[in-house]
């Protein structure tokens, strides 16, 4: 049976974001123990255990949260009327009106790859903006294969950029530098006959304008540029082909007024053309039984 420690391992190596939660403290009677985890992926499936269904559903609900920004949370799952818990940063509370009792304190710690490079071309400028972004800690893939790229650079010089382009495009890819001057990569794109949405997608001349001249200063510019998309535009890489779906709707339970993740097994009821979502079957029989 994979342990949680090596699924952790699976994910990373993949190259998925995850969240690793671990339970911490726990106040009987609950059912969690400290020490016992889970990974929670991008679509809010968990695998692994931190507690009963309730508390289940707001851990997974804040595990998604912290993916948004990487930032670490500790959550306190509280029973209702429990005493508050502090306001300090990095800390949530939520209160479980469903909870069977107790109290737990899960600890979750997000895990985002590393932004992935692919380089194409054997130049020195193509040399220098492998070595810059191996210092700013990017992982930089030589596969042909350009899918789950944060960003591609295109600096073969005139060999085979079309191609590269091409191939960067088709991966899905949304930032690809062209090491051309304006007049080259105006024509190139030109002949690549892309449409306005692939065209957005290139950027020509590569990197931002600081007057570089030498092989490391315009690999300085373009991973400038790079990094400026990711931290301030938020470019992030394509999805992986077998990557889970999207960030699931989130809905409050009509009962209990918890935030719930909606999937499949999510207790649902519809009244009146309206839909509604619950945390466990028992708010659900209390909703259908009012």
């Amino acid at each position: 049976m994979t342990t949680i420690a090596e699924r952790a391992r699976e994910l990373t190596v993949a190259r998925e974001p995850f969240v690793h939660a671990t339970v911490v403290r726990a106040q009987d009677p609950t059912s969690a123990r400290p020490g016992d985890a889970a990974v929670i992926r991008t679509d809010g499936s968990i695998e692994g255990f931190v507690g009963g269904v309730c508390a289940e559903s707001s851990v997974r609900a804040a595990a998604l949260d912290t993916l948004r920004d990487g930032s670490a949370l500790l959550l306190r799952v509280l029973p209702d009327g429990e005493a508050p818990f502090p306001d300090t940063p990095g800390a949530r509370v939520v209160v479980n009106p469903c909870h069977s009792g107790g109290a737990i304190e899960v600890f979750l710690q997000p895990v985002l790859p590393a932004p992935a490079l692919r380089v194409f071309g054997s130049t020195p400028i193509s040399a220098a903006v492998e070595t810059l972004a191996a210092f700013l800690d990017f992982d930089v893939v030589t596969a042909d294969d350009c899918a789950g790229c944060t960003a591609v650079v295109v600096a073969g010089l005139g060999k085979g950029e079309q191609e590269a382009i091409r191939a960067a495009l088709d991966a899905g890819v949304e930032f690809i530098a062209l090491v051309a001057s304006s007049r080259r990569g105006a024509a190139l794109l030109d002949e690549l006959g892309l449409t306005d949405a692939e065209r957005a997608r290139v950027h020509s001349p590569a990197g931002l304008e600081i007057r570089a001249s030498t092989p490391p200063e315009i690999a300085l510019s373009i991973m400038s540029e790079v990094v400026r998309a990711i931290r301030a535009n938020g470019l992030t890489p394509a999805p992986a082909s077998d990557a889970p779906a999207g960030r699931p709707h989130q809905a409050v339970d009509p009962v209990c007024g918890m935030t719930v993740l909606v999937g499949s097994e999510t207790p649902h009821t519809r009244v009146d053309g309206q839909d509604f979502w619950f945390c466990c079957a028992g708010c659900l029989a209390t909703y259908l039984a009012a």
